[in-house]
């Protein structure tokens, strides 16, 4: 890229419930911008880890709105499959913006794998700092 020269904004997003949407949502509001989404599972399982049909409604509109949808291969356990989902992510970005509380994630494939993966791969990350209110 010569100086002065522009690279559209393509967000690579699972789509999940908080900070992935938040920045889908965001990107789809720029000039030029895409979302291209990289999914854990088959659209009908991922589904039914939204609570509310509300939830499942906003994935599916945001699903809608991706200009091509990845899905990671069968993993033995659904934990194993967000993790590999996190990693294709950082495979396919010159940047991870990590929305994290810093801590240690419940299971598997959290944003404290994602983020692991992105250093060990020589990613760069950017960390915004989250709290919870709860754990």
């Amino acid at each position: 890229m010569t100086s002065g020269e522009t690279r559209d904004l393509v967000v690579v997003s699972a789509l999940a419930e908080g900070a992935d949407r938040l920045v889908a949502q965001e990107c789809l509001c720029r000039d030029g911008a895409t979302l291209a989404a990289v999914l854990p599972l088959p659209v009908d399982e991922y589904s039914k880890d939204f609570i509310t049909d509300a939830s499942r409604r906003e994935f599916a509109d945001l699903l809608a709105a991706a200009t091509s949808v990845q899905f990671a291969e069968a993993m033995p356990t659904r934990d194993q499959a967000y993790e590999r989902a996190g990693q294709m992510m950082v495979e396919q970005s010159d940047v991870v913006i990590a929305l994290w509380d810093g801590l240690a994630g419940a299971g598997r494939g959290g944003t404290a794998d994602t983020v692991a993966y992105a250093h060990a791969h020589d990613v760069p990350v950017i960390r915004i700092e989250s709290r919870r209110a709860e754990r």
